[in-house]
């Protein structure tokens, strides 16, 4: 194994003090402002449209799109989205936060700098405070797999306590080409390995992205761009394997929506936000594939047993 990526949260946790930020998203184009808030224990991560006046929990069943981010969308106002969430989720749940508002002016969080290092950042910058209450965790009890084609993502039960990842992915660029990454993580681990690996793209791909809508805010600032064998950042890479780190961090991202620290292992081959999400629905739609052995899952901003996963919506 490359490293360790295991998060001890055995008490829930929520930020000292508001801190605020200011970018733009990276497929609207649009300026947001984003602060990130304390929350009581037991309420979970909660995104907060400011200039909608509507919330809605960070949890699986909430995604309604996966196209090259993960997007949430409000129970009863279908017009309330929060795209691009997956960064500013993977820093929570590598930092150990499970209570606290995410609140934005706009549709998306701001992408900074494609990475999870300037929401680790804001984070550390606000400090975080325990809080008198046990932290969930959800132990996988039996493999759960998802696939599509050749791409597929697993979870499994772990050896240890802790969360364990391996990851393959495979592009045809070949400045990228195959990578693999295994890791059993820790606090640390997520800074130092994951979390300033930064969102990619293909020059092929760009201009047809922002044709449908995407990518407008784009840019060698806040992503690495690759054009067969170049990387076109002027700066290069942080480090050789940086895509497959960031296919990972989004991991990380990803599986946060479960609302509770995942105890097993995730195995991916070619996995993104679409297989990531479906994997969580398929753990909680088999009750026999897990349990929660500490604290209680959030839904709807209030502290319940269990999701209601039988009727989770469809992705769009």
């Amino acid at each position: 194994m490359d490293g360790f990526l295991t998060i001890d949260i055995a008490s829930r946790r929520t930020l000292k003090t508001a801190i605020h930020c200011v970018g733009v998203g990276l497929h609207s184009g649009r300026r947001v402002t984003m602060v990130l808030r304390p929350a009581a224990g037991g309420t979970g991560i909660v995104f907060r449209r400011s200039d909608l006046g509507v919330e809605m929990p960070a949890r699986f069943d909430r995604v309604v799109d996966t196209r090259l981010c993960t997007a949430l969308v409000a129970a009863d106002a279908p017009q309330a989205r929060v795209g691009t969430v997956e960064h500013v989720m993977a820093a929570l749940a590598g930092t150990g936060v499970t209570d606290a508002v995410v609140e934005l002016d706009g549709p998306e969080v701001p992408i900074l700098d494609g990475s999870a290092a300037p929401f680790v950042f804001l984070i550390d910058c606000a400090g975080t405070a325990a809080l008198p209450m046990a932290a969930p965790v959800l132990e996988v009890l039996r493999p759960v797999r998802v696939e599509d084609g050749e791409a597929f993502a697993e979870l499994h039960p772990g050896s240890t306590p802790g969360f364990e990842a391996a990851l393959t992915i495979e592009f045809p660029a070949t400045a990228i080409g195959r990578q693999s990454l295994s890791l059993r993580v820790t606090p640390a681990a997520f800074r130092a390995g994951l979390s300033d690996a930064r969102t990619f793209a293909l020059a092929e791909d760009i201009a047809r992205l922002r044709a449908a809508g995407l990518a407008q805010g784009g840019s060698l600032a806040n992503a690495v761009v690759v054009d067969g064998p170049l990387v076109l950042n002027p700066a290069g890479l942080r480090r050789p394997d940086e895509f497959v780190r960031h296919k990972l961090l989004d991991v990380v991202g990803d599986l946060a929506l479960a609302g509770a620290a995942i105890s097993g292992r995730f195995v991916g081959h070619r996995s993104g936000h679409a297989l990531n999400n479906r994997l969580l629905r398929a753990l909680f739609a088999d009750r026999g594939a897990w349990r929660l052995t500490d604290g209680q899952l959030p839904a709807d901003g209030a502290a319940v047993s269990r999701l209601p996963v039988a009727a989770a919506p469809a992705i769009a």
